[in-house]
């Protein structure tokens, strides 16, 4: 028996509740008692494509019940030869087999004993038929342009729910819009006709989801006249008719959806407006669909009953429709009568109350008969309630209340049982309860008396009950020990007694070590954006850890599973790790571990530390022309002492706003000296800086200004630069703001050409920019070079000279090569001599060696000029060409080149390369397998390198093991064959193929390809499916092997690949491959197969053209997914064939059971001579309700013609 435990706080409470309402305990069948119904079936539809309908009613009782049936308030014999039933219950099957709709009724099922007779609720059964519409023939409808027509579609009765759909012979959705519109009916209104509303194929759909049945309407011809006149008018309402009057009333059942409608005929095409009479409508629940023409209201209430107004208006006037909704609900109990259980003597009540609209009528029984009268002396009937007084065992019965109005019947069932025995005790005797120290045990001793029943509990070893406030016996027999310890383990008994007599049984109590926690580290400190890990450490009794759990929480609400949603708290059993920890982790952080029996806690606390709070109250003082002194207030540390300030400053006038950092103070500081710099306007603040970070910025301090002096550095980064030769561009990094120091800041430029004598005067410029050009007399040679700072207030401090060059000019050589060494047929080193320093001009940077190819070796074709070029840097006089075509001849160049650019290049020199081996094949396929042979069929690598000598084909046994085969080696040397046939190859084995081209020089990388080889009595045939489109021009199909057997398909424009018309298997005669350049257009065979393909197209089109011309069949295309009642969730399974507008031929389809393989259904269109399939599995009115797969199932056969069309209709 299970074991209680009680913790603390919410565990507490929720055992209490538990343990109260244990106390209202069932008869045990062991006790006479009247019949309870336990299972009884809801409503029942006789589907086709189940294999059986089983009607359900069980009950319990002592003695055992019987059952018996009624159907339709009459007697219903069970001894039916096709009705099954249940052993031991009322249940009962009809299988489906044969007509079942004599079946159809609603049944009521009545279990009874000595003692009374329980009655079910009313069970409908459905045999619902199969819908089909009438067949008419439908006279045509000529309407003139601008006038309104409805289209009827009077759809069929049929089992819920119904989809209407209008479409056109091709299954095309007819648009619907503000001026055409379906009624809730399925009729199809038009405001008013144009000329395009002009066909003859308007459709009407009718599907049933639940009986996986779509049936169509004859087609239906709407002609538009033409009219010179406009006929504008005002509107007129056409839905609700005008027959209805001005208003109308509507009943919706409380909870359901509301749909009004409303549509008005009238030029221009009218809009609809809605309103409620005296309120809103109601917000959130309201939909207007269909182009404002339905009010939708969904989840009704009392309070959307009313008036509601539908406004049809356009230019020339409105017209409206008032709708009074009625808000009702079936019955619903508010006092349900409930079973009991009396001792003689005693008094009772049963209770009966409903609420529905209209009210409900409330009517009693008796064992399923009518309550007339008082049928015990002493009894109180009222029609809503029934009292008994000095209750004696022959008012032992099922009393059932019936609550109904014209929306349904509810039915309750409530025993009264006159009881009186000894006391029995449920619990099994010797139960053995487990409980932990310092917790609560739990003792059962669950019981039945009556009359009511004494209970005490005591140890074995002692004579007295128990006494304390550690021991409670609850209501229900169980005794309840508070803060158990080792002392109370041992055995228990429990007595039971009343009027009649007294039980007892046994149990005992096991006691167990409680489990503990530690969680750590211990109220750690943690870093903003650093990663923190708890674990906790859990210790239990060895008997319970296979129960324990742990899980973790925070200041008291606790985690998912596996931490936070955004993954920044992640929690794997007994760690919990915080990555990038923010201040809001900052808490308390429980583990808490729960067992079979208890339940422990640990908690430590997460302290967050952050960047401190920025620094405050700055002030300026001891202000001098290079200095000042600054202090300020630090701010909150949050948890980490602040190591460092860090003092920024702003003034550049070059970049105003841009802070710039000035000095560092440590920590401990408040206060410091700053050095300035002249010709400033400073403005400074601080940052405080912790182990975690830095603070945000202080508040700016106020405004220092320096005074203007002399500069102190000069320009650094002398460099220069020259685009023609003998020129210098001469630049340097100028001076920042911060150091100019003054106003009116220029540079001093001077130069002189390197290694002059002092006699030599240097040449000076001023300018105020930070470049100056130079043209001197000599090209790259080094001049000497000075810049120094000058402002109002004077010079800076004298400068250092630094070298720069002159400009360069080309060289004006070309080096010669001296030759090209052939490394491999990819690869060769070219030499070369080099030029001479005094004709470089400049400084060397490398040599650049250009080539291209002429020609190929293999057969001589002229390449196109495709120049590439290589640098090779420093002074060298080699390099390595790579990647260059084998079997080909090349031409070169190489030139110098410096700073400058290139020099003139040598003469070219032409060299060739030698073959190499071939490249993989563009592709391997095996075309053909047998039981021992194979056929292999490839294309030749892009590049051949040389001349192809033939192929080297490998191959060896694979099949999905470790272990591969021996390879085996044939040597093709016809290199013009595209193909090879494989013999004496085991039968049903793997096999990889390799396949590698070859030359004089080797073999090339392999083409792989696997494939397996059949079975005995198996035979492979290649295919190749190829949808032809009537309406194109016809090209060839593609052949990959001769002697191949092919599919070949002509299929409807639109189709899918498995919806082809006629199909047919030809073989490929022709020669083998003969060159790479053939033509496949002059074979014989294609010329034959384009011959067949355009005969067959023309015959299909003569067919088509006669069949149209006598009102036969079309062929129809896909063209939208219907997505019926998920309840069935069936669209899948539905099938259209094809329509015939000569007469109500079916829909050609089939459909399957759900769970089972789709079976095909044909084509079935006017060339379906050409395939073969049942043509038997649909009714003669165009519906389809399918061939289920179900073994018993008669009429249903797999088809082995090509796949129909399958087109679920979607809304």
């Amino acid at each position: 028996m299970e074991r209680l435990l009680r913790g603390t706080g919410s565990t507490t409470a929720l055992i209490f509740f538990l343990l109260k309402l244990s106390v209202a305990v069932d008869i045990p069948l062991s006790v006479r008692q009247v019949p309870t119904i336990t299972k009884q079936s809801g409503v029942q539809v006789a589907f086709p494509f189940d294999e059986y309908f089983q009607i359900e009613c069980e009950a319990k009782g002592n003695p055992e019940p019987t059952f018996r049936w009624t159907k339709d308030d009459k007697p219903f014999n069970l001894s039916d030869p096709r009705i099954i039933v249940s052993d031991n219950s009322g249940t009962f099957r009809i299988p489906n087999e044969g007509p079942v709709s004599h079946f159809q009724g609603k049944y009521r099922c009545f279990a009874s004993n000595a003692l009374g007779i329980a009655m079910s609720e009313e069970i409908e059964f459905i045999v619902p038929s199969v819908p089909k519409f009438p067949k008419e023939k439908i006279a045509p409808l000529e309407v003139e342009e601008g006038d309104p027509t409805v289209l009827p579609c009077n759809p069929p009765k049929g089992l819920p729910p119904l989809h209407i759909y209008w479409m056109n012979i091709e299954l095309e959705h007819i648009e619907q819009d503000e001026r055409v519109y379906m009624s809730q009916k399925g009729d199809l209104y038009f405001a008013n006709v144009e000329e395009k509303d002009s066909r003859n194929d308007y459709c009407c759909f009718a599907a049933f989801p639940r009986l996986r049945t779509i049936v169509q309407k004859m087609p239906m011809k709407l002609t538009v006249s033409s009219s010179n006149s406009i006929k504008q008018r005002k509107p007129r309402l056409l839905l609700p008719p005008a027959e209805e009057g001005a208003e109308s009333p509507v009943i919706v059942l409380k909870g359901d959806t509301l749909l009004l409608e409303c549509f008005a005929e009238g030029l221009p095409t009218p809009q609809i407006e809605w309103n409620k009479m005296g309120g809103d409508l109601p917000k959130g629940r309201e939909t207007k669909e269909n182009y404002g023409k339905t009010l939708k209201i969904d989840d009704v209430s009392y309070r959307d009953r009313g008036n509601y107004r539908c406004t049809a208006s356009n230019a020339l006037g409105t017209a409206s429709h008032n709708f009074h909704v009625v808000v009702e609900e079936p019955p619903r109990w508010t006092k349900k009568p409930q079973s009991a259980v009396y001792s003689s003597g005693g008094s009772g009540v049963l209770l009966c109350e409903a609420e529905g609209e209209p009210q409900p009528t409330i009517t009693w029984r008796v064992n399923g008969a009518p309550l007339d009268g008082h049928p015990v002396a002493g009894d109180v009937i009222f029609p809503r309630e029934i009292s008994f007084t000095n209750l004696q065992p022959n008012h032992t019965a099922v009393y059932q209340c019936e609550a109904s109005n014209v929306h349904g019947t509810i039915l309750a069932n409530a025993n009264i049982d006159v009881v009186d025995v000894r006391p029995l005790i449920q619990t099994e005797d010797e139960e053995s309860y487990p409980a932990v120290v310092g917790y609560s045990a739990f003792l059962h001793c669950e019981f039945f008396a009556s009359p009511e029943a004494v209970v005490s509990w005591q140890k074995v070893e002692e004579a007295s009950p128990l006494e304390g406030e550690r021991y409670h016996v609850h209501r229900n027999g169980t005794l309840e020990i508070s803060n158990v310890t080792e002392d109370d383990a041992g055995s228990y008994s429990c007595w039971v007694e009343n009027a009649v007599g007294k039980t007892a049984v046994t149990a005992s109590l096991d006691i167990r070590n409680a489990t503990k926690l530690s969680v750590s580290p211990k109220n750690p400190r943690v870093p903003r954006s650093h990663v923190l890990e708890l674990h906790c450490e859990s210790s239990s009794d060895s008997r319970l850890k296979p129960s324990l759990k742990l899980s973790w929480g925070k200041d008291g609400e606790a985690f998912e599973a596996n931490g936070t949603e955004d993954g920044r708290i992640t929690i794997d059993g007994a760690n919990l790790t915080i990555s990038n920890v923010t201040s809001e982790d900052q808490g308390v952080y429980s583990c808490f571990a729960q067992t079979a029996l208890d339940n422990a806690a640990d908690v430590t606390r997460v302290t967050v530390l952050d960047v401190p709070d920025p620094p405050e109250n700055l002030q300026l003082s001891h202000r001098q022309n290079r200095s000042v002194q600054l202090t300020w207030e630090a701010g909150d540390s949050h948890n980490s002492n602040i190591s460092e300030f860090i003092v920024e400053f702003e003034g550049n006038k070059e970049e105003p706003g841009r802070w710039e950092e000035l000095a560092r103070v440590p920590g401990k500081d408040t206060t410091v000296l700053l050095a300035l710099a002249p010709y400033v306007r400073y403005q400074f603040r601080v940052i405080a800086v912790n182990e975690v970070g830095r603070s945000q910025p202080s508040q700016p301090s106020d405004h220092h200004e320096t005074p203007p002096a002399a500069p102190d550095k000069n320009p650094q980064n002398i460099r220069v630069h020259a685009s023609q030769p003998k020129e210098m561009i001469i630049k340097w990094e100028p001076l920042k703001s911060m150091e100019q120091n003054g106003p009116g800041l220029e540079y001093r430029v001077t130069w002189k050409p390197q290694g002059a004598s002092a006699s030599v005067e240097w040449e000076e410029e001023t300018v105020t920019n930070h470049t100056l050009r130079v043209m001197t007399s000599m090209v790259y040679a080094p001049y000497d070079v000075q810049v120094q700072a000058v402002n109002q207030l004077g010079s800076g401090p004298e400068p250092q000279a630094v070298t720069l060059y002159s400009g360069e000019d080309y060289p004006d050589t070309a080096p010669v090569v001296h030759g090209v060494d052939v490394v491999n047929s990819t690869l060769v080193k070219v030499t070369w001599s080099t030029i001479p320093k005094d004709r470089v001009h400049g400084h060397l940077k490398g040599y650049q060696i250009s080539w291209w190819k002429t020609r190929s070796l293999l057969d001589g074709r002229v390449h196109p000029k495709e120049v590439k070029t290589l640098r090779f840097s420093g002074q060298r006089n080699h390099g390595m060409l790579p990647s260059l075509d084998a079997f080909s001849e090349f031409h070169l160049t190489v030139l110098a080149y410096n700073s400058k650019g290139a020099g003139p290049e040598s003469e070219p020199y032409i060299f060739q390369t030698p073959e190499g081996v071939p490249e993989q094949p563009t592709f391997l396929k095996v075309i053909k397998v047998d039981k021992d042979t194979a056929t292999l069929s490839w294309g030749l690598p892009k590049k051949l390198n040389g001349n192809l000598t033939g192929y080297l084909l490998q191959y060896q046994i694979i099949n999905g093991t470790y272990e591969i085969g021996e390879l085996n080696d044939i040597n093709i040397t016809t290199p013009s064959k595209p193909s090879w046939r494989l013999s004496n190859l085991n039968s049903t084995t793997k096999y990889k193929f390799y396949l590698r081209a070859c030359t004089s020089k080797g073999c090339g990388k392999p083409a792989t390809e696997e494939s397996s080889t059949l079975g005995e009595g198996s035979k492979d045939i290649r295919k190749i499916s190829e949808g032809v489109n009537l309406t194109q021009k016809i090209h060839p199909v593609e052949v990959f092997e001769p002697g191949a057997e092919h599919i070949v398909r002509l299929m409807t424009k639109n189709w899918g690949d498995n919806d082809s018309i006629f199909q047919d298997v030809i073989e490929t005669r022709g020669r083998e491959y003969s060159g790479l350049y053939d033509d496949i257009s002059t074979q014989g065979w294609f010329i034959g197969l384009m011959c067949a393909i355009a005969l067959l197209t023309l015959i299909l089109l003569t067919v088509c053209f006669v069949k149209r011309n006598k009102g036969g069949k079309y062929s129809v295309k896909e063209k939208e997914d219907l997505h019926p009642d998920p309840e069935v969730q069936s669209a899948k399974d539905e099938t259209f064939g094809e329509y015939s507008d000569s007469d109500e031929k079916p829909l050609k389809g089939s459909l399957r059971s759900l769970g089972r393989n789709l079976q095909t259904a044909e084509s079935a269109d006017s060339l379906v001579q050409y395939g073969d399939g049942d043509h038997g599995l649909f009714s003669e009115d165009g519906s389809f309700i399918g061939a289920y797969a179900a073994a018993r199932e008669k009429g249903s056969a797999d088809s082995t013609g090509s796949s129909a069309a399958t087109f679920p209709l979607r809304a």
